[in-house]
């Protein structure tokens, strides 16, 4: 990374500098949709509701369209930050209002908090399955240092993937993929019964992005290189990641893998070089942590605007690293997927009052931005509907509540229903309805 070229301004009110090209986002986005415990997700895209396994073509299928769904999500919402060259939550002002934009941003930094230690701690047990005599400790540190120095440099350590880690992680998926393919048990049975929960389930491993994408396209040259980047890289590995990880799951075992997700690691160390080229996947996990620390900078300086950015990625790298050692990461998981539900239905209400209603004009961001409260009840809406319509389990007491007051309504789910796409529906739908309305007494005048 060199210290010679254009970096992130250090506080909001340096200008974004514009460097990244179509290149770098494809990068970028390619290693973040290949994940180490994306491979163990493989098996609930085979498997999404428990009782009804889909077909492989199914599985692939879904796969593909849940992830073109899911990225055009994300893609979208980084354009705003591309032409006002704010990152995530402050983009919120111009949706809420400067105070009530807090609120989500507290919530993304929960969240990305929790994902960046649960980074650390994927990252520790990949390496312990390589070095199965090097304590975990010793690697939840290692990768903490070398996160909270990747995200020191945050536009260096992008260009850094683009230029050496992107190739090697090519090739590790090529080397793999022709072992497994060799090695594993064919995929034969199964239906189509689960196919939309599938989908559902994809486009929510995809719109989990959705809080940070403007976090880097606010330094893209243009709209269309920042959209490109994300759709193309992302799908592309993700559609790679989970159909390595069909086999990964068949070599490691569905029992072992239910019981304990990092089991599929042993299936890639396994395969001849396969501790070179597992090290390869466990070094580029660092770029998911990076990620997720950078966002929670981000996020923080939508509260403290002219707070050094680099003293925030030290505290937050080292918060990371504390919550990985003391925390059970893995019974997080689940919590944190409640709080991800929440930018689904955020999302189409800014895609729709941005780019439908304003057009992109008008979008205030400053520190005093009024409050827009018209716009937190689609928000609301959204929510609830989320829940009311997805397949996808997280915690149970919370699950539990959302079954009863489906009972209470009289709304049965459908398997075809998808959470993501219902919240997204609802509360774009609202949106556009509110903003009409408000619209009217204008044009009266």
């Amino acid at each position: 990374m060199s210290h010679g070229v254009e970096e992130v301004p250090l506080t909001l009110e340096g200008e974004a500098p514009k460097t990244l090209g179509v290149l770098d986002q494809g990068a970028l986005w390619a290693n973040l949709g290949v994940s180490l415990l994306g491979f163990s997700g493989a098996l609930f895209l085979i498997n999404p509701l428990g009782d009804a396994p889909l077909t492989l073509g199914a599985a692939l299928v879904a796969t593909v369209v849940g992830s073109l769904i899911g990225t055009a999500m994300v893609g979208l919402s980084a354009i705003p930050g591309t032409r006002t060259g704010q990152p995530a939550m402050v983009l919120l002002r111009g949706l809420f209002g400067a105070r009530i934009s807090y609120v989500p941003t507290v919530l993304n930094i929960v969240q990305m908090l929790g994902w960046g230690a649960f980074e650390l701690w994927v990252i520790a047990k990949g390496a312990t399955a390589i070095f199965g005599s090097v304590p975990y400790q010793v690697w939840v540190i290692v990768a903490g240092v070398l996160t909270t120095a990747l995200t020191i440099w945050p536009l260096g350590s992008i260009r850094l993937l683009r230029r050496y880690v992107t190739v090697g992680v090519i090739i590790a998926m090529v080397w793999f993929t022709v072992f497994f393919l060799r090695e594993a048990p064919p995929q034969t049975g199964g239906t189509w019964t689960a196919f939309p929960a599938a989908v559902d389930y994809v486009i929510a491993l995809s719109v989990s992005w959705v809080p940070m994408a403007a976090d880097f396209a606010r330094h893209s040259r243009s709209s269309r290189a920042a959209f490109t980047g994300v759709v193309g890289g992302y799908t592309l590995a993700q559609v790679a990641c989970l159909g390595l990880g069909v086999y990964a799951v068949a070599l490691a075992g569905v029992a072992a893998v239910q019981t304990d997700g990092t089991a599929v690691f042993g299936s890639f160390v396994a395969m001849p070089l396969g501790a070179l080229f597992f090290g390869i996947l466990v070094l580029r996990e660092t770029d998911q942590s990076f990620a997720n620390v950078y966002s929670t900078t981000m996020s923080l300086q939508n509260l403290l605007p002219r707070m050094d950015r680099r003293v925030f990625s030290v505290l937050i790298g080292v918060l990371t690293v504390v919550i990985a050692l003391l925390v059970d990461v893995t019974s997080y998981g689940a919590f944190l997927g409640v709080i991800g539900a929440v930018f689904v239905p955020m999302f189409a209400v800014l895609a729709v009052d941005y780019f439908v209603l304003r057009r992109g004009a008008g979008w205030n961001t400053a520190e005093d931005a009024p409050s827009r409260w018209s716009m937190v009840v689609p928000w609301a809406l959204g929510f609830v509907a989320y829940w009311l319509t997805t397949s996808t389990p997280t915690v149970e007491a919370w699950d539990g509540i959302w079954a009863s007051l489906r009972e209470a309504i009289g709304f049965t789910r459908q398997t075809w229903m998808n959470g993501a796409l219902g919240g997204a529906l609802v509360a774009a739908l609202v949106t556009l309805l509110i903003g009409l309305a408000l619209r009217r007494p204008a044009v009266r005048r």
